[in-house]
């Protein structure tokens, strides 16, 4: 009897990173563990000027790209222009996937045509010597939380296609504003119920810039309803 090879869609897992010598080779570690293939790999450098290039390009299967610094927005527009494949997810370069992440992600995306696009639980974990930072709320250091970020979103191309890249003009914000316009264009997602995503909490956080980042979430948030309005 003949066996019908079936062909797995590839996914495209981009790693936006400046200046992440620190912790970008557990990230790559977490990507190559995957059960989950073919994956290709593609990591943006947005102009880092420590190690970041050595190490990346120290991995025979990453597909390396530099770019002057322009932020994590624009890095990973870069790495979805270079993307071959049918499925989009991100890894920021302090953060660390559970080896299955992926073929869950594929497997709900494949069995579920109607949704565009996946995320998935997470849980914070603090780098050693540190206090937890004034952004991280008390209740989440032991809460896993379903994550609005793009090292949880596994994504369709088709719909990036549609709702468009990340805004860089958002300096932190620009994934907030993927998912609000994701919200205004009537696409599916769904949280896959599962911890897939550990995000360190350090000081380098962007997070921190509390700041910056409620101006932005206005911004986005005005931007949503003048869209609905129209």
């Amino acid at each position: 009897m003949n066996t019908i090879e079936i062909t797995k869609p590839l996914v495209s897992a981009i790693v936006p990173v400046y200046n992440g010598e620190r912790y970008l080779a557990a990230a790559i570690k977490s990507i190559l563990a995957q059960d989950y293939h073919p994956v290709e790999l593609i990591i943006v450098d947005d102009g880092s000027i420590d190690t970041t290039a050595k190490i990346a390009q120290s991995y025979p299967d990453v597909r390396y790209i530099y770019q002057p610094n322009q932020g994590h927005g624009s890095a990973k527009n870069t790495g979805i222009a270079a993307a071959k494949g049918e499925f989009i997810t991100f890894l920021d370069a302090d953060d660390i996937w559970v080896f299955n992440k992926l073929s869950k992600q594929v497997d709900y995306l494949i069995n579920h045509p109607d949704i565009g696009y996946t995320i998935c639980q997470m849980h914070l974990f603090l780098e050693p010597g540190i206090d937890w930072p004034k952004w991280v709320k008390k209740d989440q250091i032991d809460s896993d939380l379903a994550a609005y970020i793009p090292s949880a979103l596994m994504t369709r191309k088709t719909v990036i296609k549609k709702i468009g890249k990340f805004n860089p003009t958002y300096r932190h914000g620009n994934d907030t504003d993927w998912f609000f316009r994701a919200k205004d264009h009537n696409i599916l997602y769904f949280v896959i119920p599962e911890i897939l995503l550990y995000r360190r909490v350090h000081q380098s956080n962007l997070s921190q810039e509390t700041q910056v980042m409620k101006t932005e979430i206005f911004q986005i948030i005005k931007s949503s309803i003048d869209r609905n309005r129209q």
